[in-house]
């Protein structure tokens, strides 16, 4: 009998989600939990190479599981789990790192950068060795799909060579996963036009209530056209955020408001904090009851644990057999 596809992806516990992690992670991957089996994390062993606050650490843990819950994660249907309960994946990141190249690691985003900064040299082992751990995040559960955004596809480019340098080695045992990124929300832009991202302190976070969220909205930086000028919605940043929230009619009245003139970045950015508030408004509610009752969450936890280890054993199992080490303790 033919399985589902399965799809895995994970998010580190580092702060309350932000638009960018909605609309680019968290929306897309509850998305996939009607047509695929599902797995999904919350990755506490990759917050370790930034975070030293263990009750911090514990409490944004909470707050994951809360936003996925909040926003339609069904624990039925998706197995949803802290990475550091499913031990087997620290030691399948040793068989990969065993069969993986300096080199590969050297070519990753994240130490590219450090190498540019000239702080390649302070970096943790942690840090460095990061793909291969995230590698192992993938391949432990028989992924088959991974939902990411635009700039985190060579994660699962470098776990699909992974797992093709060990297969080359001792044959076929794990397999191959494949990326998805959905185009029209590859970039969520944040509130100076970049992309949004804490790094750039220019996010949106989810759960604001409706006064705060409005003061972020109107802090949305736009070009100096005037009120009664013309203006392209296509290269706006309040527009492209509204086209997110907006029904399709919405969306189209309001370029067309755009292009005709004498509708101004004022009114465009009520607009849109109405349609946020709208859209994010039964979530934030359901957030926070969420958080307010703890033991759910970590039976939610639990429960995804048990059945993340089971898989992940299988393909550890797997592993072990044909790298000739003697099976697991029961």
């Amino acid at each position: 009998m033919n399985r589902r596809l399965r799809a895995l992806s994970g998010i580190k516990p580092t702060g309350t989600p932000h638009l960018g992690n909605y609309f680019g992670m968290v929306q897309p991957a509850i998305a996939l939990q009607d047509t695929h089996d599902a797995y999904y994390f919350v990755a506490d062993y990759h917050a370790l190479t930034t975070g030293r606050d263990a009750a911090l650490l514990r409490r944004t843990s909470l707050e994951i599981t809360a936003t996925f819950m909040a926003f339609g994660l069904d624990p039925a249907r998706a197995v949803f789990f802290r990475q550091s309960a499913v031990p087997e994946v620290m030691e399948l990141a040793w068989h990969l790192s065993c069969v993986t190249g300096l080199g590969l690691l050297m070519r990753a985003h994240a130490y590219k950068a450090a190498l540019d900064k000239g702080e390649a040299g302070a970096i943790s082992a942690g840090t460095f060795s990061y793909p291969v751990l995230m590698a192992a995040d993938i391949l432990l559960y028989d992924s088959d799909v991974v939902p990411v955004g635009k700039d985190q596809v060579q994660h699962v480019e470098m776990a699909q060579d992974m797992a093709g340098h060990l297969n080359a080695v001792y044959g076929e045992c794990l397999r191959r996963p494949e990326a998805s990124v959905a185009a029209e929300v590859a970039t969520i832009p944040g509130l100076d036009g970049q992309k949004m991202s804490k790094s750039y302190q220019n996010t949106i976070e989810v759960f604001l209530g409706p006064k705060p969220l409005r003061k972020l909205v109107r802090s949305i930086k736009t070009d100096g056209a005037a009120l009664e000028d013309p203006k392209d919605p296509t290269t706006d940043n309040v527009f492209a955020l509204y086209k997110l929230v907006a029904s399709q009619a919405e969306v189209d009245d309001m370029a067309a408001l755009y292009r005709a003139g004498g509708f101004g970045y004022g009114h465009a950015k009520e607009r849109l904090a109405d349609a946020l508030d709208a859209h994010l408004a039964a979530p934030r509610e359901r957030y926070h009851a969420l958080l307010a009752d703890p033991s759910t969450l970590e039976d939610v936890l639990a429960e995804g644990a048990r059945r993340a280890r089971a898989v992940g054993r299988e393909t550890l199992e797997r592993v072990r057999e044909r790298i000739g080490l003697p099976k697991l303790p029961a």
